[in-house]
């Protein structure tokens, strides 16, 4: 990185810090953008494109015809772009997506179909905070337009910054407050997430199978939910436990 967007990085980072409105951050963004080379950007929580809610991120300038026939078609849930950000914690371009995600042929007509509104090459920084909706800072250039490569790692950190600085202003990180678990509890909630019965968790812990199943009801309660599977969610968001537990690495068993 040349000293010049070492500059720009910082400078964009200290005003993003600063900035009081989202349309304030849209149009600091946009500057950037330009800056590096490119024309589009879109900076959002990815169910902000399905879901009509006030506290979701999304701010971008991408051609009105793509956005509405994204929304319009349903195309939301099948955008091979968001799917490939839950498999990577690094900026990747599109045309390496297939590296990413199996690319099925609705995947590619969602493609062609951003390709048909004049959306050319891009470039997309994951975006992804356990228990916040999964997001993304995607930078594009027009069609027909080559990606600027070696600005690519510039457009990570500024769309990194940027995400950041989005989160705040749209009041993330939440002030919920997690419940309390005791410590057997919480011991508990992991054996449930490792796929354990009542009986197989006391075998484990070394107390009887009721005891077992009083603590993992109690850790329900205190979430208000029914079932071992909704404990696990909350679990997993809460960051009681991870996701190496509650799926073992290479699909081996716990």
């Amino acid at each position: 990185m040349t000293a010049g967007l070492a500059g720009l990085v910082c400078q964009f980072d200290l005003r993003a810090a600063v900035c009081a409105s989202p349309a304030g951050l849209a149009d600091l963004l946009a500057d950037a953008v330009r800056e590096l080379g490119f024309e589009y950007f879109a900076l959002l929580h990815h169910a902000s494109l399905a879901l009509d809610r006030a506290n979701l991120i999304r701010l971008d300038n991408y051609p009105v015809g793509w956005t509405a026939e994204l929304t319009g078609r349903g195309l939301v849930a099948d955008d091979p772009v968001h799917l490939a950000c839950g498999r990577t914690h690094l900026g990747f371009r599109w045309d390496r997506l297939g590296s990413l995600v199996p690319l099925t042929a609705r995947h590619c007509e969602i493609l062609d179909r951003s390709r048909y509104h004049g959306l050319g090459p891009g470039f997309t920084v994951p975006a992804n905070v356990p228990g916040e909706p999964g997001g993304s800072c995607s930078f594009a250039v027009r069609q027909g337009r080559a990606l600027p490569i070696r600005h690519l790692f510039t457009a990570e950190l500024i769309g990194a910054r940027a995400f950041g600085a989005a989160r705040r202003l749209h009041g993330f990180p939440s002030r919920r407050r997690r419940p309390h678990l005791s410590r057997r509890e919480i011991q508990c909630l992991r054996l449930v997430a490792a796929g354990k019965t009542d009986w197989e968790i006391g075998r484990v812990l070394g107390i009887s199978e009721a005891t077992a199943r009083q603590y993992v009801k109690r850790a329900r309660s205190a979430y208000d939910v029914v079932g071992r599977t909704q404990l696990v969610v909350h679990g997993l968001r809460d960051a009681w436990i991870g996701f190496d537990e509650a799926i073992p690495p290479f699909g081996g068993m716990g």
